[in-house]
């Protein structure tokens, strides 16, 4: 389908919106409690002692794991409520989760406090080979730590038809 079509007109006027800050802290106990709940035995991860002595000098968190947010984020959710709603109102009820992509630049510490923003990042129409609409949706979180480095990027696909 074009480009043109009255949902990617709608679409279009969201993308780039961007969230507010939001806080998560990332804790000794929780970075070892996701490592055992994603079975990654992992020393770098759990081991205190092991993990002062590596070039890390203290726990990390294995990819993906980036702590708990502070407060949920309003921000994010309204943001998704209007992406998803012009996707519902459209009539493309079936939303699925298409893959997460990570670029990962440093390593999370046990102890940091890392911000970060939700971005609706990018909007796309197709036509499925049945002849129905697909309209594909990127969502980018963007991780950065205390000291305002940035740590990783996320990105988020959704299909809906």
């Amino acid at each position: 389908m074009a480009d043109g079509s009255e949902v990617m007109d709608k679409l279009k006027q969201l993308l780039g919106t961007t969230t507010g800050p939001v806080i998560n802290e990332v804790e000794r106990g929780a970075i070892r409690r996701y490592a055992e709940a994603v079975d990654d035995p992992n020393p770098l991860y759990s081991d205190v002692e092991y993990a002062r002595k590596s070039k890390y000098g203290e726990i990390i968190a294995p990819p993906g794991f980036f702590g708990w947010a502070k407060k949920v984020s309003d921000e994010s959710v309204e943001m998704m409520s209007k992406v998803f709603g012009t996707l519902i109102e459209a009539g493309l009820l079936r939303i699925l989760d298409g893959g997460v992509e990570y670029d990962f630049f440093l390593p999370v510490r046990a102890g940091d406090t890392l911000t970060w923003y939700a971005r609706f990042a990018d909007a796309k129409e197709r036509t499925g080979k049945d002849g129905g609409k697909m309209v594909f949706i990127t969502m980018e979180l963007t991780f950065l730590n205390q000291n305002g480095d940035l740590v990783a990027r996320r990105r988020q696909t959704f299909l809906a038809r």
